[in-house]
């Protein structure tokens, strides 16, 4: 069975509700034989890297740039999984109050380092979420989990 690790930071209720988009998604009755893992950004280990055939990432766009919860999370697994984890899939989504630029720019900049393939369109939102960001939370976490499927 595969893996898809959803590492998040989801401090408010806007990334709250395109987290549990991102995870419905995931967890539809059609995705079969794909194990979904949660966990806090601050909580994600290298083992939980390492044990993954792919990575959903969540963030706020904190002070231009993603969140200190999720940079300590690519900080702890970044040289430990550089090697073993190179080509993997992954997508991600980032919630801003107005700018999401920086956010982006830095995850790009990390996980094209570690050498991870994107395998969904990212979902930026700025504002309250609104039907069309949450449809496309739910989207991301369905593409990335199905595109794990045996």
């Amino acid at each position: 069975m595969a893996t898809l690790l959803i590492v998040h930071h989801t401090p408010s209720p806007n990334c709250q509700a395109l987290f549990e988009a991102v995870v419905s998604g995931a967890t539809a009755p059609e995705i079969e034989d794909v194990r979904v893992v949660r966990r806090a950004a601050l909580s994600a280990t290298v083992s939980d890297v390492l044990g993954a055939d792919g990575y959903l990432l969540g963030t706020p766009a904190n002070l231009g740039y993603m969140s200190g919860a999720l940079k300590h999370f690519f900080d702890q697994v970044y040289y430990p999984c550089l090697d073993e984890t190179r080509g993997r899939p992954f997508g991600y989504y980032v919630h801003g109050g107005s700018d999401v630029t920086g956010a982006v720019r830095g995850i790009e900049s990390v996980t094209t380092g570690l050498g991870w393939r994107r395998a969904a369109e990212t979902v930026t939102v700025t504002g309250t979420p609104d039907k069309a960001d949450i449809d496309a939370c739910w989207e991301l976490g369905a593409t990335l989990a199905a595109g794990l499927m045996s």
